[in-house]
């Protein structure tokens, strides 16, 4: 564990990096709203992509030492996120500083308002110094997989999504789209939700957004190079 700490700021610091572990973060709010979406979100990424991929939702708390296991965390609420412990901050801050990576989403798919607020607000006292900013169509989370424009998810909130930059690399990226809200499906296998205003082909955009952010916390950076086009198109075609 010690040796996580101390290494580089690279994902790979972490143990069994290599492998996808959809992994959420439990908090005093309603954490668990979207674990079908994750769940769909390991299977697609075994049945799209050749990564080594755990089906099952892992809930750790922030405090935890456990948060270090996992390169992918998954962060949301539904109502307002209550505020996080000094401790669970800093544990999160060193998350993030040792190459972590956190996909944040407001369940109510908000933009200045709801969920959104409260989320913004806990991300800003454990980043203080690193503001979000839209993520440019040049970023390669938008080329990691799928070439693709925009993130959407079960809403158009935005027509992009927000990151916070440390060492270069995107360590939070945050979404108002509710980008898994798109992918879960109940235990009868409907989906939960309609995608609007787009329907099904924004169902399927958004599952290749969420694929890509995958892929980027395992990969980060590694096909920000016009070696890799000619494959990425390939795929696509």
């Amino acid at each position: 564990m010690l040796g996580a700490l101390l290494a580089p700021a690279l994902a790979r610091a972490f143990g069994d990096a290599s492998k996808f572990v959809p992994a959420v973060i439990q908090h005093a709010g309603q954490w668990d709203v979207r674990n079908a979406g994750l769940r769909r979100l390991a299977w697609e990424l075994q049945r799209r992509t050749s990564a080594e991929t755990a089906l099952e939702v892992r809930a750790v708390p922030l405090n935890s030492q456990k948060i270090f296991e996992f390169p992918f965390l998954y962060l949301t609420c539904e109502g307002e996120m209550p505020a996080l412990s000094d401790a669970e901050v800093q544990n999160l801050r060193r998350y993030l500083t040792f190459g972590g990576f956190l996909l944040v989403e407001p369940a109510d798919a908000s933009d200045g308002a709801g969920s959104d607020v409260s989320l913004r607000r806990e991300l800003a006292r454990v980043l203080p110094q690193t503001p979000f900013k839209a993520l440019p169509s040049t970023h390669v989370v938008f080329k990691s997989f799928y070439l693709l424009e925009g993130a959407p998810g079960r809403q158009l909130t935005r027509p992009t999504i927000d990151g916070a930059m440390l060492n270069k690399r995107a360590a939070v990226m945050f979404s108002n789209n509710d980008i898994l809200g798109a992918l879960a499906k109940d235990d009868a296998g409907v989906w939960e939700f309609d995608c609007l205003p787009g329907g099904e082909p924004q169902r399927e955009r958004a599952i290749r957004s969420a694929v890509n952010i995958a892929m980027y916390s395992l990969c980060l950076d590694y096909k920000d190079d016009a070696v890799h086009l000619p494959f990425i198109m390939n795929r696509r075609r």
